[in-house]
């Protein structure tokens, strides 16, 4: 794994979010449609909506926006009908990219995706083509800055709250589940107000690819923004080490 910070990349992407606002609620906005109408619009009752909410909330997304949310979802059977779609291809020198969507337009989404990766000198693959260098897990970020608790006494909580690792950085401690322990891992820290700077089911790549030409970098970054840009885009994961 990279020996860069996860949490300074968490931070990074924060501070990216928050220079566009209105996409993150956008992306958020339809994570919390498709959770209502997969589970209903219950949080108690749907964990998926749960996991929504608290990730619209570390994205500082306003409390009445989030139940408005929820609400235009559970009351508007004629709602957009979003699907999901996952992408997969390569950057400059091999670099891994997964790309997660959710649209109500397939052409559309295949179009952009397709013509982010020929701008950036890369190319779309057959479905699972990168995924099998990922594994799909539950990762938890928590700044040493903002936790009172000593790193022994949260591993402990975080393991016997069903965790499958914990890592120490400089700056973070990092807490990884299974995608199924996730909900439950997140709220047992959550109930002992541990905060969380980034809680999400991931996609962690299981090595990286240090790109050294500035020519590569530069194809690599082109395909990212022109992905970062498109609001049917709600992820993207590589394996670039930055």
């Amino acid at each position: 794994m990279s020996g860069h910070s996860k949490f300074a990349n968490i931070k990074h992407k924060k501070e990216k979010n928050d220079a566009k606002k209105g996409k993150i609620f956008t992306v958020i906005g339809r994570e919390i449609a498709v959770a209502v109408k997969e589970g209903g619009p219950d949080p108690d009752n749907n964990s998926r909506l749960r996991d929504v909410i608290a990730k619209a909330k570390a994205n500082n997304m306003p409390n009445d926006t989030i139940e408005r949310g929820i609400k235009k979802a559970a009351g508007d059977e004629d709602s957009v009908n979003y699907e999901q779609i996952t992408y997969e291809g390569y950057g400059p020198s091999g670099v891994a990219i997964i790309v997660d969507t959710l649209t109500d337009n397939k052409n559309r989404t295949a179009s952009n995706v397709r013509n982010a990766f020929t701008k950036g000198n890369g190319n779309v693959g057959t479905p699972g083509c990168v995924s099998y260098m990922f594994e799909k897990k539950g990762q938890i970020i928590i700044s040493k800055e903002e936790c009172e608790m000593d790193a022994d006494d949260l591993m402990m909580m975080a393991l016997d709250a069903g965790a499958e690792d914990f890592n120490e950085e400089d700056d973070s401690f990092e807490v990884l589940t299974t995608p199924e322990d996730f909900s439950a891992v997140r709220e047992a820290l959550e109930k002992e107000e541990i905060p969380m700077a980034d809680a999400s089911v991931t996609m962690i790549p299981g090595t990286m690819v240090e790109l050294t030409s500035e020519e590569d970098i530069k194809s690599i970054q082109k395909t990212l923004d022109l992905l970062d840009e498109d609001d049917d885009v709600q992820e993207v994961y590589t394996n670039w080490d930055e």
